[in-house]
Protein backbone atom coordinates (compact mmCIF):
# COMPACT_ATOMS: atom_id res chain seq x y z
CA UNK A 1 0.00 0.00 0.00
CA UNK A 2 2.24 3.14 -1.80
CA UNK A 3 -0.94 5.18 -1.86
CA UNK A 4 -4.58 6.52 0.41
CA UNK A 5 -7.27 8.45 -1.01
CA UNK A 6 -8.52 10.87 1.74
CA UNK A 7 -11.62 12.70 1.60
CA UNK A 8 -13.25 15.41 3.98
CA UNK A 9 -17.40 16.61 4.10
CA UNK A 10 -19.32 18.44 6.33
CA UNK A 11 -22.35 16.72 5.74
CA UNK A 12 -24.75 19.35 7.09
CA UNK A 13 -26.62 16.54 9.27
CA UNK A 14 -27.78 14.83 6.38
CA UNK A 15 -30.17 17.17 4.90
CA UNK A 16 -30.25 19.62 2.25
CA UNK A 17 -30.38 23.63 1.65
CA UNK A 18 -32.49 24.84 4.72
CA UNK A 19 -33.03 21.35 6.18
CA UNK A 20 -35.71 20.77 2.79
CA UNK A 21 -35.21 16.71 2.60
CA UNK A 22 -33.05 14.21 4.26
CA UNK A 23 -30.26 13.52 1.73
CA UNK A 24 -28.36 10.34 3.46
CA UNK A 25 -29.23 7.65 1.00
CA UNK A 26 -27.86 9.58 -1.98
CA UNK A 27 -24.78 11.40 0.31
CA UNK A 28 -23.66 8.01 0.67
CA UNK A 29 -23.62 6.88 -2.54
CA UNK A 30 -21.43 10.04 -3.44
CA UNK A 31 -19.28 9.41 -0.88
CA UNK A 32 -18.90 6.14 -2.01
CA UNK A 33 -17.74 6.98 -5.55
CA UNK A 34 -14.54 8.72 -4.09
CA UNK A 35 -13.45 5.28 -3.40
CA UNK A 36 -11.50 7.02 -0.35
CA UNK A 37 -9.67 4.86 2.05
CA UNK A 38 -10.02 7.61 4.57
CA UNK A 39 -13.11 9.97 5.31
CA UNK A 40 -13.08 12.71 7.77
CA UNK A 41 -17.36 13.85 8.44
CA UNK A 42 -18.28 17.32 9.98
CA UNK A 43 -21.96 17.57 11.44
CA UNK A 44 -22.72 13.81 11.79
CA UNK A 45 -25.79 13.21 13.71
CA UNK A 46 -24.94 10.54 16.17
CA UNK A 47 -28.99 10.07 17.11
CA UNK A 48 -31.80 12.45 16.59
CA UNK A 49 -35.16 10.73 18.40
CA UNK A 50 -37.50 13.00 15.68
CA UNK A 51 -35.93 12.80 12.42
CA UNK A 52 -36.98 9.10 12.47
CA UNK A 53 -40.30 10.16 12.75
CA UNK A 54 -40.99 13.07 11.21
CA UNK A 55 -38.69 11.71 7.71
CA UNK A 56 -40.53 8.15 6.02
CA UNK A 57 -36.64 7.52 4.41
CA UNK A 58 -34.53 8.70 7.53
CA UNK A 59 -32.03 5.80 8.27
CA UNK A 60 -31.78 4.02 11.79
CA UNK A 61 -28.94 4.46 14.42
CA UNK A 62 -26.27 6.73 13.77
CA UNK A 63 -25.66 8.58 10.30
CA UNK A 64 -21.55 7.50 10.33
CA UNK A 65 -22.67 4.24 10.98
CA UNK A 66 -25.15 4.28 8.13
CA UNK A 67 -22.60 5.64 5.62
CA UNK A 68 -20.05 3.43 6.21
CA UNK A 69 -21.75 0.18 6.43
CA UNK A 70 -20.04 -2.36 3.61
CA UNK A 71 -17.40 -0.23 2.53
CA UNK A 72 -16.30 0.70 5.76
CA UNK A 73 -15.39 -1.51 8.32
CA UNK A 74 -13.61 1.10 10.75
CA UNK A 75 -15.53 4.11 12.44
CA UNK A 76 -15.11 6.55 14.88
CA UNK A 77 -17.82 8.90 15.97
CA UNK A 78 -17.07 12.44 18.41
CA UNK A 79 -20.05 13.16 20.19
CA UNK A 80 -19.20 17.11 20.39
CA UNK A 81 -23.20 18.90 20.38
CA UNK A 82 -25.60 17.30 23.10
CA UNK A 83 -29.48 18.39 22.97
CA UNK A 84 -32.73 17.49 24.18
CA UNK A 85 -33.39 15.22 21.18
CA UNK A 86 -30.04 14.12 20.65
CA UNK A 87 -26.44 14.79 19.45
CA UNK A 88 -23.94 15.68 16.44
CA UNK A 89 -20.19 15.64 16.02
CA UNK A 90 -17.33 14.57 14.24
CA UNK A 91 -16.41 10.83 12.44
CA UNK A 92 -13.70 9.05 10.79
CA UNK A 93 -14.48 6.27 8.88
CA UNK A 94 -11.49 3.96 7.71
CA UNK A 95 -10.88 0.69 5.55
CA UNK A 96 -8.28 0.06 8.04
CA UNK A 97 -8.38 -0.78 11.65
CA UNK A 98 -9.05 1.81 14.37
CA UNK A 99 -6.40 1.19 17.29
CA UNK A 100 -7.15 4.06 19.74
CA UNK A 101 -10.02 6.88 19.38
CA UNK A 102 -9.90 9.97 21.96
CA UNK A 103 -12.37 13.04 21.10
CA UNK A 104 -11.28 16.46 22.88
CA UNK A 105 -13.44 19.39 24.00
CA UNK A 106 -12.01 22.43 21.91
CA UNK A 107 -15.03 24.70 22.47
CA UNK A 108 -13.77 28.04 23.02
CA UNK A 109 -17.37 29.01 24.48
CA UNK A 110 -20.56 28.06 25.59
CA UNK A 111 -22.69 28.64 22.43
CA UNK A 112 -20.84 26.13 20.22
CA UNK A 113 -19.76 22.67 21.17
CA UNK A 114 -16.92 22.39 18.82
CA UNK A 115 -14.54 18.50 18.97
CA UNK A 116 -11.01 16.93 17.97
CA UNK A 117 -11.85 13.65 16.85
CA UNK A 118 -8.26 11.87 17.14
CA UNK A 119 -7.50 7.85 16.10
CA UNK A 120 -4.54 6.15 15.29
CA UNK A 121 -4.76 3.90 12.42
CA UNK A 122 -3.23 0.55 11.54
CA UNK A 123 -1.48 0.87 7.97
CA UNK A 124 -0.21 -2.53 8.56
CA UNK A 125 3.72 -2.53 7.74
CA UNK A 126 3.18 1.03 6.86
CA UNK A 127 3.20 1.45 10.60
CA UNK A 128 0.31 3.97 12.40
CA UNK A 129 -1.28 6.88 11.36
CA UNK A 130 -2.75 9.52 12.87
CA UNK A 131 -5.75 11.24 12.02
CA UNK A 132 -7.72 14.14 13.30
CA UNK A 133 -10.95 15.09 12.12
CA UNK A 134 -11.63 18.44 13.24
CA UNK A 135 -15.01 21.60 13.17
CA UNK A 136 -13.61 25.03 14.33
CA UNK A 137 -16.11 27.88 14.96
CA UNK A 138 -17.94 30.71 13.35
CA UNK A 139 -15.69 33.35 15.00
CA UNK A 140 -12.30 34.75 14.70
CA UNK A 141 -11.33 34.61 18.29
CA UNK A 142 -12.46 30.92 19.27
CA UNK A 143 -10.57 29.76 15.67
CA UNK A 144 -7.58 31.54 17.16
CA UNK A 145 -8.14 29.53 20.48
CA UNK A 146 -8.91 26.29 18.39
CA UNK A 147 -5.66 26.37 16.46
CA UNK A 148 -3.65 26.95 19.88
CA UNK A 149 -5.26 23.65 20.88
CA UNK A 150 -5.57 21.64 18.05
CA UNK A 151 -1.09 22.44 17.78
CA UNK A 152 -0.67 21.60 21.57
CA UNK A 153 -2.59 18.18 21.02
CA UNK A 154 -0.47 17.26 18.19
CA UNK A 155 2.99 18.20 20.10
CA UNK A 156 1.68 16.42 23.37
CA UNK A 157 -0.07 13.47 21.76
CA UNK A 158 1.73 12.87 18.33
CA UNK A 159 5.13 11.61 18.13
CA UNK A 160 6.94 14.39 15.37
CA UNK A 161 7.87 12.08 12.82
CA UNK A 162 4.84 10.20 13.02
CA UNK A 163 2.78 10.62 9.69
CA UNK A 164 -0.07 12.37 10.18
CA UNK A 165 -3.49 14.11 8.35
CA UNK A 166 -5.82 16.86 9.88
CA UNK A 167 -8.78 17.56 7.70
CA UNK A 168 -12.43 19.28 8.06
CA UNK A 169 -14.05 22.15 8.60
CA UNK A 170 -12.73 25.28 9.87
CA UNK A 171 -14.36 28.29 8.70
CA UNK A 172 -10.79 29.65 8.06
CA UNK A 173 -11.89 31.68 4.97
CA UNK A 174 -9.42 34.37 5.26
CA UNK A 175 -6.89 31.31 5.65
CA UNK A 176 -5.37 32.43 8.24
CA UNK A 177 -4.46 29.40 9.85
CA UNK A 178 -2.29 27.58 6.88
CA UNK A 179 0.91 29.62 8.19
CA UNK A 180 0.78 28.94 11.65
CA UNK A 181 0.10 25.12 11.26
CA UNK A 182 3.27 24.79 8.65
CA UNK A 183 5.29 26.53 11.16
CA UNK A 184 4.23 24.83 14.15
CA UNK A 185 3.60 21.44 13.15
CA UNK A 186 5.43 21.01 9.59
CA UNK A 187 2.01 20.15 7.65
CA UNK A 188 0.93 21.62 4.71
CA UNK A 189 -2.57 22.19 2.79
CA UNK A 190 -2.65 19.06 0.11
CA UNK A 191 -4.50 21.23 -2.10
CA UNK A 192 -1.70 24.18 -1.56
CA UNK A 193 0.63 21.38 -2.20
CA UNK A 194 -0.98 20.18 -5.52
CA UNK A 195 -2.81 23.53 -6.76
CA UNK A 196 -0.52 26.02 -5.56
CA UNK A 197 -3.86 27.26 -3.14
CA UNK A 198 -6.24 26.48 -0.26
CA UNK A 199 -9.49 24.89 -2.24
CA UNK A 200 -12.74 26.90 -2.16
CA UNK A 201 -15.60 24.66 -0.52
CA UNK A 202 -18.33 26.88 -0.02
CA UNK A 203 -21.22 27.59 -0.63
CA UNK A 204 -21.16 24.35 -2.39
CA UNK A 205 -23.54 25.37 -5.77
CA UNK A 206 -20.44 27.87 -6.32
CA UNK A 207 -17.65 27.66 -4.21
CA UNK A 208 -16.06 31.11 -3.38
CA UNK A 209 -14.73 30.62 0.73
CA UNK A 210 -11.81 28.36 1.63
CA UNK A 211 -13.99 26.87 4.71
CA UNK A 212 -12.37 23.01 4.51
CA UNK A 213 -8.69 22.01 4.70
CA UNK A 214 -6.58 18.43 4.56
CA UNK A 215 -3.46 18.81 5.83
CA UNK A 216 -0.46 16.63 5.63
CA UNK A 217 2.68 15.76 6.94
CA UNK A 218 4.66 12.70 5.82
CA UNK A 219 2.99 12.28 2.76
CA UNK A 220 3.65 13.66 -0.64
CA UNK A 221 0.03 14.76 -2.93
CA UNK A 222 -0.30 13.17 -6.05
CA UNK A 223 -3.99 14.48 -6.83
CA UNK A 224 -6.63 16.74 -5.16
CA UNK A 225 -10.62 17.43 -5.98
CA UNK A 226 -13.10 19.90 -4.79
CA UNK A 227 -16.53 18.22 -5.59
CA UNK A 228 -19.15 20.10 -7.19
CA UNK A 229 -21.73 20.24 -9.75
CA UNK A 230 -24.09 17.84 -10.64
CA UNK A 231 -26.13 15.72 -7.94
CA UNK A 232 -23.03 17.09 -5.42
CA UNK A 233 -24.65 20.38 -5.06
CA UNK A 234 -27.96 18.97 -3.72
CA UNK A 235 -26.52 17.60 -0.75
CA UNK A 236 -24.78 20.13 1.82
CA UNK A 237 -23.86 23.78 1.74
CA UNK A 238 -20.18 22.04 1.46
CA UNK A 239 -17.85 21.18 -1.39
CA UNK A 240 -16.24 17.43 -0.44
CA UNK A 241 -12.32 17.44 -0.79
CA UNK A 242 -10.62 14.63 -2.03
CA UNK A 243 -6.89 14.17 -2.55
CA UNK A 244 -4.48 11.10 -3.07
CA UNK A 245 -1.60 10.81 -1.60
CA UNK A 246 1.50 8.89 -1.64
CA UNK A 247 3.55 7.30 1.64
CA UNK A 248 6.86 8.84 2.16
CA UNK A 249 9.55 6.03 2.26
Amino acid sequence: MNTLTVATYNIHKGFSHFNRRVVLHELRDRLRELNADLVFLQEVQGEHSQHGLRFKDYPDGAQHEFIAEAVWPHAAYGKNCVYETGHHGNAILSRFPILNTLNTDISAHRFESRGLLHCEVDLGERGVLHCLCAHFGLFAKGRRTQTQALIEFVRNQIPPDAPLIIAGDFNDWRNQMSHTIEMELGMQDAFHLHGGQVARSFPARLPLFRLDRIYVRGFNVQHSNVHTGGAWQRLSDHAALSTRLQVHG
